[in-house]
């Protein structure tokens, strides 16, 4: 993980256990730069993740504040227009997979048009379990094309997707397209996430980008209802 992001995490963590207060002003980033030892530079990128994500916000010449309704930010909940997966979402918990399908096949007919594959192609058909600190958080079902994704196996399932394409693959992530619905929990859900068939489950259904435009992954995740969500920031300008 990138240090900017190391730094990020650990400011978001002091916020969440109240080391830096609601309304509080962080310390200024002089001092953020000795005590984490970075630059200027990373320092504001690590500052800027935060106020995106809602935690922070700047006051020109005044310095940087903890949002009031910073305590209502759930560390389950990912932005709207991001991406980072489970793992580095939550980096400094126990994440944890359990692979209940993984085969490669041929696409179906949606998989086709999600994808911009042939019918002959091959795709990987992923089915996961996430356990965060032992308790089930989320099931995904992920579709990749194999010849834009090679080499995923086991050992990939069992860590982090997204880390193996950053790091490994050196590829890097363009944009993305999510419906966002609530639906009634299947079998595999009650099981998995322990819902009841009364209980809602959040729904996303995205398709996923390189930075040239190729659709790299088109997935279906089920969320409990009460364990996170998505988060739309829109943050007002003079």
């Amino acid at each position: 993980m990138h240090k900017y992001k190391r730094i990020a995490q650990t400011i978001r963590e002091r916020i969440q256990e109240g080391f830096y207060p609601l309304k509080s002003a962080l310390p200024d980033q002089m001092k953020l730069c000795k005590e984490f030892d970075a630059s200027r530079i990373t320092i504001k990128r690590a500052l800027e993740i935060l106020i995106e994500e809602g935690y922070l916000y700047s006051r020109q010449g005044s310095g940087t504040y903890v949002m009031k309704n910073a305590g209502s930010v759930n560390a389950f909940d990912s932005l709207a227009d991001e991406y980072p997966g489970v793992t580095e979402q939550l980096a400094g918990k126990e994440v944890e997979s359990e692979i209940l399908k993984f085969v490669i096949r041929n696409p179906l007919a949606k998989e086709v048009e999600k994808l911009l594959v042939e019918v002959d192609d091959f795709i990987y058909d992923i089915k996961r379990v996430r356990y965060v600190n032992g308790e089930s958080i989320v099931i995904e079902h992920t579709i990749m094309p194999v010849s834009v994704i090679p080499g995923i196996n086991k050992e990939v399932l069992s860590h982090s997707i997204y880390g193996y394409i950053r790091n490994e693959l050196n590829l890097s992530f363009g944009g993305i397209t999510r419906r966002i619905t609530a639906e009634k929990p299947d079998e595999l859900d009650r099981k998995y996430l322990l819902c009841t068939k009364e209980d809602p489950v959040l729904q996303v259904e995205q398709v996923v980008h390189l930075k040239d435009g190729t659709p790299f992954e088109y997935s279906i995740t089920k969320h409990r209802f009460d364990k996170g969500g998505i988060n739309v920031v829109d943050r007002y300008h003079n």
